[in-house]
Order: structure tokens, then sequence, then C-alpha cells
């Protein structure tokens, strides 16, 4: 079934021929939100909120509205208008916005507890793991989202200084990691005319349908590749990145080695290196996309003095209150990093469970 594909069609439909509309809550409770970030889980909030008759405003430190929708995910991915059409219509059902209000910097979370009846905040995990091996000061070498942040910037018509700029073109360009972050990397890679494109994974290539370790109904771990993917360069996995390797201060080649997972005694597995199997690849530009770790404590998470699990994400109840009465945590940022469905998801459980620390009840839908 083409789900995408028929949903895309009857929305865009929808839109063209004026359909969608602006639903305006008839009553309003008198009941006022602030929600920190405006990516998927602090729109999806938002709009439940709203919706229930509260009145929301959602604060972004960027100088738009959107998150990684708008400066995570490449243009030729997700077009920009997509998201400015929709928060015009959510700014007509009664949502407002206030992009350049970075909360824990410029803005005290005090501030806004003071003046609203409860506050969200859902500003992801933006924190990336990084690669801690020799050379890794070398100038050339740069994470995903600065990457993609930068690209999307430029393409908005924004001018980066010469120093700060990261462009691909005429470059051999390695991308460390082969998630979907990677992928859209190596999109944009192709589109600034890189001279050569190679992406690289330590984890095993997976098997292109469903193996025996993977029975139904357990999720299958299968090979998956993108429209990025088919717009060239090469691919590889088992493969570890020993050190960076430099000249004049800037990258040049990669150190590698390959390596296989063995499993001990209690069953987990770990890489091990593969004697005689070491390589180079030349580089002039590496983009590390290796996932991120938590979210930034520096900030609102400090300043409200908010309890971190062990993994250093947004601790919170099972209602989305985090240890702060009255604040509460969705998405990225109290989950860990993830899909952009369950971030929106995230929203939706939140706005319910904000809907009811309010009025006592909800009116909103479980999702």
């Amino acid at each position: 079934m083409t789900i995408r594909e028929n949903e895309l069609g009857i929305i865009e439909h929808a839109f063209k021929h004026g359909l969608i509309k602006p639903r305006i809550p008839r009553k309003r409770t008198g009941k006022r939100i602030a929600i920190v970030g405006s990516g998927p889980a602090g729109l999806a909030c938002a709009d439940q909120l709203n919706s229930a008759g509260h009145r929301v405003v959602v604060f972004e430190r960027d100088d738009a509205v959107g998150g990684i929708l708008r400066y995570g995910i490449p243009e030729f991915k997700l077009e920009k208008g997509i998201i400015d059409r929709r928060i015009k219509l959510l700014e007509k059902e009664g949502i407002k916005f206030k992009a350049n209000a970075n909360v824990g910097a410029d803005l005290s979370a005090q501030k806004l507890l003071r003046e609203f009846d409860a506050l969200c905040i859902a500003c992801g995990s933006r924190i990336p793991r990084d690669l801690n091996i020799e050379g890794r000061d070398i100038s050339g070498i740069h994470f995903a989202m600065d990457y993609l942040i930068q690209s999307n910037k430029r393409i908005k018509g924004e001018n980066i200084p010469a120093d700060k700029l990261i462009d691909a073109k005429g470059k051999r360009v390695v991308f460390i990691g082969g998630g979907d972050t990677g992928a859209d990397c190596v999109g944009v890679a192709h589109r600034q005319g890189a001279a050569c494109v190679t992406q690289i994974e330590i984890m095993p290539k997976p098997a292109p349908c469903r193996t025996k370790d993977f029975p139904w109904p357990k999720y299958p771990l299968l090979l998956k590749s993108s429209t990025s993917h088919e717009d060239g360069g090469e691919r590889d996995w088992s493969i570890l990145t020993k050190k960076f390797i430099g000249a004049a201060g800037k990258v040049k080649r990669l150190s590698c080695v390959r390596v296989e997972f063995i499993k001990d005694a209690s069953g987990c597995s770990s890489p091990q290196e593969i004697s005689g199997s070491e390589f180079e690849i030349e580089a002039n530009l590496v983009i590390l996309a290796l996932g991120f770790l938590h979210p930034e404590k520096k900030g609102i998470i400090e300043e409200l003095k908010l309890n971190l699990d062990n993994k250093g994400n947004v601790k919170t109840e099972d209602n989305f209150m985090t240890s702060k009465k009255g604040v509460f945590a969705c998405g990225d940022m109290r989950r860990g990093q993830s899909l952009i469905v369950w971030a929106i998801s995230e929203g939706r459980l939140a706005a319910r469970q904000i809907d009811k620390y309010l009025m006592r009840q909800s009116i909103l839908p479980e999702l």
C-alpha cells in the first residue's frame, strides 16, 4: 500500500482547494501555557492544548519556527514552505510564536513559570555523540547537525562567513554514521557538488530481507537505502575509524580497520578488529553523524534544577511532569533521540496530561 503517497495526495488536494481552514476554539479556558521548543513535539503539544481552549505561546531560540523540521531536515526532503503553511494555520487558530527567544539564557524560565499556568519543554536532544580519537582537533571535521543547519540557512539566503563555511563542493567527503542523519548529509553533499562521497558505519551490513534472527512479529533489521544513496556515492560497513590524519592543520585521510562482532558468554556482541585489515580513506571533509547523547543541560535544565534519568534525559512521571511542579517535558528531551513520529506522539500525550493538570480532566484524545 502506498500509504504515504495516498495521505500526501489527500492533504495537498485539500490545501489546494481551500478545504483546510483554521479550527478556532469556540471557548477559552483562561489558562495560559508556555511551550519551549517549536520542533515536532512542541508543535503537536501546542496544537492539542490550543484545541482544548487554552492560550498557548511557543518560544523558539532560533530565528524561525520549526526546530529540527526547519533546520535539521534538508530542503530536498522537506520543503520549508510546508512548515510555513502549517505555522500560519496554527497562528490563525490562536497560537502565538516567539522566535529568537532563548529560554534559560536571554529569557528566564522562572519568569515564564510566574506568567503562565504551566510550562512544557520540548527542546530536543541536541548534544551530539563525538568521536574522540587521534586527530579529532584537525580542521575539516564537523558534526552532522552543524552541517545540515548551515545548509538550510544557506538555502534560505543567509550569508555564512567564509571561515565558518562547511561546503562539500569539489571535496572528497566521508560521513561516519550509517543512519538517517548521515543519509541526509549525503544528499546535501551531492547537491553541493562533492567530488566523492563515502558513508561508513561500524555496524555490519544489514540483510536485504527478513532473516531467521528476526521472525515475525519482531521488527526486522533491514538494509535501508534512501533517495540520497540513489544519488550516488559509496557505502561500507563494519569499519572502525582509528584516527584522522592531516596536513597543514587540515584533514586529509582517515585511518580505518575492519571489524567483526563477537558474542561473549552473556550473548552481547562487541566489535573486534580484524588483523591485517587496516586501510585509509582520503577525505577533505569529514562529517560525524553518530547520533545524540542527551539534551543540553546548560540553560533551562540547570535553571529549573530538573532531575535527569541515567541517560541524561529529563526525568518525568507518567504524567510527563518533571521534578518541578507545573513543568512538563516531551519529545527527545524526555524520551531520548528518536523519530519525528515519536516526537509528535509525545507532544500529544503531554498535552493531554497538561490539560488534566489544569482542568482536573481532559477532553483531549489519548493519542
